[in-house]
C-alpha cells in the first residue's frame, strides 16, 4: 500500500444491504485511511432508495439493474459482468459486500475474478439446508468461499466458518450493523417525530389494541405457505383485541394473496412497504413481530419483541437458542396459537420480550474498520 487512502468498494442492492451498510460507508468515511466507493445495484429500487435517502447517501456508481420478473439467472449474468466493469474502472485495493444477495454473491465472484481481497459482512450464517432460505444460503456459501475477511455477527457464526476450515485469524466477531443502523434511526426519529409520521392516523386507528407487526416475503413460503401466512391472519383477527399492520411486499406472489384473503377486515391494516424510520417505529409499536425476515429476527430482539418466524429453519439459530424468536412454520394453525400463547400467557410473552439479544451491542461498524485498518496498515 501507498500513503494514500485504501479504495473501498462498497456494493449492495436491496434495502436489507443498505440498512446493514450505510453505518459501515459512514464509519469508512470518518477514517482518513479509507475512501469508500459506493456502488449500488437497484436489485431492489424504491426501496433501495428510500434507505439511501434517509442516509444521505449518494452512490458513486447507480447500475439501476432491477427489471419486472427478471430470472435468478439472467441477473446474476447481469450483476457479474456490470460489477466487473465498475471494479475495472475504479480498481479498488478490496470489496465489501454484506450478506446474501445476488447482488453480494456477484460482487464476490467479479472482485475474486480479478483477485481483489472481499471483506464480507454478516459471515457465516448458515441454516444447512440449499433449499431454505433459497437462493441465499449457496450465495452466502460462495462468498464464504472467496472472501479474505470474515465479519461475523456472533460466536455461533463464527464457529460455522471455523468448521468450513476457515482459519481463526480471518474471522472476526463484530455484532450485526443493522442494530447499529437500528439505534441510528431511533435517535432520528426521536429528535425529529416526523420522519416517521406516517404511521400516526394508524396508531390512532388501533389505539388499545395489542398490535402485531408482520412482514412476508420468502421465496420459498410463495403459494401454499403464504395462503396459510394469510388464513392465520384471518383468524388472529377474529380477536378484537388485536390489530394486524402488515405492510405487503411488493412481490405480486405475496401481494395478490393477501389482498384476495385479507382486504376489508377491520383491524388488519394491508400498507404499503415502509420506508427505513417507519419501520423502525412499527417495531416500537408492535407487542409481537410474525415474519419470515431475516433481519426482523435481529431487529425485534434490540427493542424487547418477540420474533415468531414463519420458517423451517432459519440460519440466525441465536435468537432460538437465546429465546427471542421461535420457529413456527407456515401452518396456520402453528402461527396462531403462538401468537395466542403470547397474548394470553404474561409469563411466556415477557419469557420472549426479556431475552438477552444475541446480534451485538451497536458498535459492530466501528469493529469491521478497525479491523480492516490492521489488515490494510497493520494498525
Amino acid at each position: 500500500m501507498t500513503d494514500q487512502p485504501a479504495k473501498i468498494l462498497v456494493i449492495f442492492g436491496t434495502r436489507p444491504e443498505a440498512i446493514k451498510l450505510f453505518t459501515v460507508v459512514a464509519a469508512l468515511k470518518q477514517d482518513p485511511r479509507f475512501e469508500p466507493i459506493v456502488c449500488v445495484s437497484a436489485q431492489h429500487r424504491a426501496m433501495l432508495d428510500q434507505v439511501l435517502e434517509i442516509a444521505g447517501i449518494v452512490p458513486d456508481h447507480d447500475l439501476d439493474l432491477m427489471r419486472p420478473n427478471q430470472t435468478l439467472d439472467g441477473l446474476t449474468a447481469a450483476l457479474l459482468t456490470e460489477l466487473g466493469g465498475v471494479m475495472d474502472r475504479v480498481k479498488p485495493d478490496r470489496v465489501i459486500v454484506q450478506g446474501d444477495t445476488a447482488t453480494a454473491m456477484a460482487g464476490a465472484l467479479a472482485a475474486y475474478y480479478r483477485k481483489l481481497p472481499v471483506d464480507h459482512v454478516e459471515a457465516g450464517l448458515r441454516s444447512g439446508n440449499i433449499y431454505h432460505p433459497w437462493p441465499e444460503e449457496v450465495n452466502r456459501k460462495i462468498i464464504g468461499g472467496i472472501a479474505s475477511l470474515h465479519f461475523a455477527p456472533t460466536t455461533t457464526s463464527e464457529a460455522a466458518l471455523l468448521r468450513e476450515n476457515v482459519s481463526a485469524d480471518r474471522v472476526h466477531v463484530t455484532g450485526n450493523t443493522v442494530i447499529d443502523a437500528l439505534h441510528w434511526v431511533l435517535g432520528r426519529i426521536e429528535a425529529q417525530p416526523s420522519l416517521a409520521g406516517g404511521l400516526d392516523e394508524l396508531a390512532e386507528r388501533f389505539k388499545g389494541k395489542r398490535i402485531i407487526g408482520v412482514t412476508s416475503h420468502r421465496r420459498e413460503n410463495f403459494g401454499h405457505g403464504m395462503e396459510n401466512i394469510a388464513s392465520a391472519i384471518r383468524r388472529i383477527a377474529e380477536r378484537p383485541d388485536t390489530a394486524i399492520i402488515f405492510p405487503v411486499h411488493l412481490n405480486p406472489n405475496v401481494r395478490a394473496v393477501m389482498n384476495e384473503r385479507l382486504v376489508g377486515l377491520d383491524n388488519v391494516a394491508l400498507i404499503e412497504p415502509l420506508d427505513y424510520p417507519h419501520f423502525a417505529r412499527l417495531l416500537s409499536m408492535a407487542e409481537i413481530m410474525l415474519t419470515d425476515s431475516g433481519g426482523v429476527q435481529e431487529e425485534a430482539p434490540a427493542l424487547g419483541k418477540p420474533v415468531l418466524v414463519m420458517r423451517e429453519t432459519t440460519e440466525r439459530p441465536e435468537g432460538v437458542v437465546a429465546g427471542t424468536a421461535r420457529l413456527v412454520g407456515t401452518d396456520s394453525s402453528r402461527i396462531v396459537s403462538e401468537i395466542f400463547s403470547l397474548l394470553d400467557d404474561k409469563a411466556a410473552y415477557e419469557a420472549m420480550a426479556r431475552a438477552h439479544n444475541p446480534f451485538g451491542d451497536g458498535q459492530a461498524s466501528r469493529r469491521i474498520v478497525d479491523a480492516l485498518a490492521q489488515e490494510v496498515w497493520g494498525a
